[in-house]
């Protein structure tokens, strides 16, 4: 770890970059100080816990140290995992101008979009420390063992977590488009010498994404988490231990929302440029000029490329990570609830708060067992006559897949009986039933958006008859997408919420109380393999540009076919992702609403357990928050338009300028195209960004003062849990409708790319083009956007729930 920390510091201090550091510190090492240290490396957690146990340290404290262990080991391996692929050849002089212009416009966009994001961060840190600091502190029961918390130590807590999920979140983001720009070449250089290679260095790019961002999460955790056990520990007199561990996870839920704050504008601003420029490119180059996809002579492709990055790679990361984060915090809040109201002692109340620290963690080796599989017969299969059939690389990584699924599965019934005592059986059916629902949603999202099925078919017939009929059968096909998900979640929802009742836990009164954290466990479930599915996520957009860098740089035909196959493939890959993403997004919101209630419990005088949807203020406040997705989409989707209209004015402007352009003489201004999609990128984040933050606020905020004027306790916080209720519901259908309807419109082009209904430059080909250009602001930015938004609204009222307290 030091000494890849001191890499890091030699090219901050503009040497080398550091990814050519990494791989010369790593190159150092012979055979034998290999196996060594990966001797060393694997018996460290051992080791560790030996030496934890001969000092007798607390339950608690000893696995938070172990997780934050095991995550930086996570790190570390991720590190030689991205010189792995650096040591791979970069390509050709031409290869390696392409891939330059689009990490010069990717990391430039980053910078400019980020140093905005975390101003606004700043902004809103502040107004929590002061909302918490102009509040009352928590009742404290007292006792021994116990520490009062005051307003202003509230008000640090929840500033700092805030800033420190906002800066993990960023990180997580960058570091996925920081390995998606250097990858991108290597593989247009390796699909020249062997299949197997290219294939295993596209999904290697986006499993160090995907490593990073769960590795990340839990180091934020398990940190934030010690460090506030510590503090809490030193307040007391002197020959006590602290007892009061559930208190810790609500002083960190300004982590959460700092992940989803930055997750909301990263999406939004990534999703808008990155469509901007695809819905220009294509609309100027396929339909006005008709010239091919990625082709060098459109001035737009560079924006295009640059875009795959920003949005699909770093906008998609930052999702996922607050995912993961929220869904941790919520699970450990009400894991610490119920063990509370079922009056565990001490060490068990331990085990079952920290039980989603432990997921994660079996996650990351799981997945990474899977990651060994993903491999193909190596070789040329267009120069081997000897070579046979070519496996589709989706039928590679669903092989990889099912491996880290079965390890997954024995990882999380093991864990289960190690933190979860004689609860272990029912709860582990419940992890169980969420690694069942991931696979059906990857597999019913497939379904909808694989050219190889019914609905993306229905929707190239009707291309036969034009644009209009194109559109009709895409909104048919969205809608219809949205049966099948909602009937699963519905279905694992109240399976585990009965299996979890099964579990015996029950409160002094003899009522059974186990079922909301079966569903907890349920969505744990869907996340232990959750590191392998974001590895195919990834692997998207690295083979996108493959495909680009292939053509702008005139590599043969056998070049393109292979880099095309992969780039087929991520579009499948890229929608399956978006389809778990809803489908956590769903299952977090649900334990996340379920946490607000408990954090008002815990804070107002007044408790309440149930929301009348039938008071008049409570359903406003439901209709409010359906009116906000709607709204929200068509800012998400107008900031699009009015984003692509400037790129086709522009490449239109070249194009006329310069008539040479499409003959191949001269070439293209492609750094203007990059700054205008930047500048309106930027520019049109702002208004949907502020709506998603401002909305629950302003809305709890006026009926708390509506309950006050009239006498209604609580109708503030009753209102907003209407608020979540309703547009959480509304955004699961809206999010699927957007993401598969999205997705059936790209693979119906993509199919008639290939030669079915007179291929490229047909009637039918026209027709899918608008299709696919009305669905890629659907799929890749609104769609997304949702995911986090319904995350975001319970962040921020979980945080700000004291605001909304009368």
């Amino acid at each position: 770890t030091w000494g890849i920390l001191i890499e890091m510091n030699k090219s901050l201090r503009g040497k080398k970059d550091f990814a050519t550091q990494l791989t010369e510190y790593f190159s150092r090492f012979n055979h034998e100080e290999l196996k060594l240290y990966t001797g060393i490396y694997l018996a460290s957690p051992f080791i560790l816990y030996f030496l934890l146990w001969i000092v007798k340290v607390f339950f608690a404290l000893k696995f938070i140290i172990l997780s934050f262990h095991l995550s930086i080991l996570a790190l570390i391996y991720s590190a030689w995992t991205v010189a792995e692929i650096m040591k791979a050849d970069p390509g050709s002089p031409e290869m390696i101008k392409v891939a330059d212009y689009i990490e010069e416009g990717s990391e430039g966009f980053f910078a400019a979009q980020y140093g905005t994001i975390l101003k606004l961060s700043g902004i809103f840190a502040v107004g929590i420390m002061f909302v918490y600091f102009t509040r009352d502190p928590p009742p404290s029961p007292g006792g021994k063992g116990t520490v009062a918390v005051s307003s202003f130590a509230m008000s640090i807590f929840s500033g700092i977590s805030f800033i420190f999920g906002a800066i993990a979140s960023s990180f997580s983001g960058y570091a996925g488009m920081w390995v998606s720009v250097r990858a991108n070449c290597r593989v247009t250089a390796a699909a020249r010498t062997c299949y197997n290679t290219a294939l295993t260095l596209a999904f290697r790019g986006g499993y160090f994404t995907a490593v990073i961002n769960v590795a990340l999460a839990i180091f934020s955790v398990s940190g934030l988490f010690l460090v506030l056990y510590i503090y809490l520990s030193f307040n007391l007199p002197a020959g006590e231990t602290f007892t009061q561990i559930e208190k810790i996870p609500l002083l960190c839920i300004g982590f959460g929302f700092g992940a989803s704050f930055v997750a909301m504008f990263a999406q939004l601003g990534g999703g808008i440029y990155t469509k901007a420029a695809d819905v220009g490119a294509d609309l100027i180059g396929k339909i006005d000029a008709g010239i091919p996809e990625d082709d060098p002579r459109n001035p737009a492709v560079i924006a295009d490329l640059v875009g795959d990055n920003v949005g699909d790679c770093a906008g998609q990361c930052a999702d996922l990570f607050e995912s993961i984060s929220a869904e941790i915090l919520s699970a450990m809040i009400l894991g610490a609830a119920l063990a509370q109201d079922a009056g565990f002692n001490y060490e068990r109340k331990t085990a079952f708060m920290l039980f989603p620290l432990a997921v994660h963690c079996v996650d990351i080796i799981a997945s990474t067992i899977g990651v060994y599989f993903v491999r193909t017969k190596p070789g040329l299969p267009d120069y081997d006559i000897s070579y046979g059939e070519v496996e589709d690389p989706l039928d590679v990584m669903k092989r990889g897949y099912r491996y880290a699924l079965a390890a997954g599965v024995v990882g999380f019934f093991l864990i289960s009986w190690l933190f979860l005592g004689n609860a272990w059986f029912s709860y582990a059916l419940c992890g169980l039933i969420g690694t069942v629902v991931c696979l059906l949603f990857i597999e019913i999202t497939q379904y909808y958006t694989d050219y190889k099925h019914a609905p993306v078919r229905r929707i190239v017939s009707s291309s036969r008859t034009g644009h209009a009929t194109n559109i009709i059968a895409g909104l048919s096909v969205g809608l219809e997408s949205t049966g099948a998900p909602v009937l699963i979640m519905v279905t694992a929802l109240i399976t585990s919420y009965y299996l979890g009742e099964t579990s015996g836990i029950s409160n002094s009164k003899g009522e059974k109380i186990g079922g909301l954290f079966g569903t907890a466990i349920a969505t744990m479930g869907m996340f232990s393999t959750g590191v392998f599915v974001l590895s195919m996520s990834g692997f998207g957009p690295i083979a996108d540009n493959a495909g680009g860098i292939a053509e702008m740089s005139h590599q043969p035909a056998t070049v393109r076919t292979i880099t095309d196959r992969l780039d087929a493939v991520g579009n499948v890959t890229k929608a399956n992702t978006k389809g778990y993403s809803v489908g956590s997004a769903a299952m977090a919101c649900f334990l996340l609403f379920s946490a607000f209630i408990d954090e008002v419990n815990i804070i107002s005088p007044k408790k309440f357990h149930v929301v009348d949807i039938t008071t008049p203020e409570v359903f406003l406040g439901g209709l409010l928050g359906s009116m906000c997705v709607f709204v929200f989409t068509s800012w998400a989707l107008s900031a699009v338009g009015n984003a692509a209209q400037d790129v086709i004015q522009e490449v239109r402007r070249q194009f006329a300028d310069n008539p040479g352009l499409l003959e191949g003489e001269g070439q293209p201004d492609y750094k203007l195209c990059v700054e205008i999609v930047a500048r309106a990128g930027l520019r049109e984040m702002i208004r949907p960004g502020l709506l998603s933050v401002l909305a629950p606020i302003i809305t709890g905020f006026i009926f708390k003062y509506a309950g006050v004027i009239q006498g209604k306790e609580l109708l503030g916080a009753k209102v907003i849990c209407a608020f979540l209720m309703f547009s959480t519901s509304t955004g699961i259908l809206m999010a699927l409708f957007l993401n598969n309807g999205g997705g059936a419109w790209d693979n119906a082009k993509k199919y008639i790319e290939t030669g079915a209904l007179g291929g490229k430059g047909s009637e039918a080909h026209k027709a899918a083009v608008t299709g696919d250009t009305v669905g890629d602001p659907c799929k890749d930015t609104a769609g997304p956007s949702i995911h986090i938004l319904i995350k975001l609204l319970s962040t921020i009222t979980l945080v700000l729930a004291p605001l909304f307290i009368d």
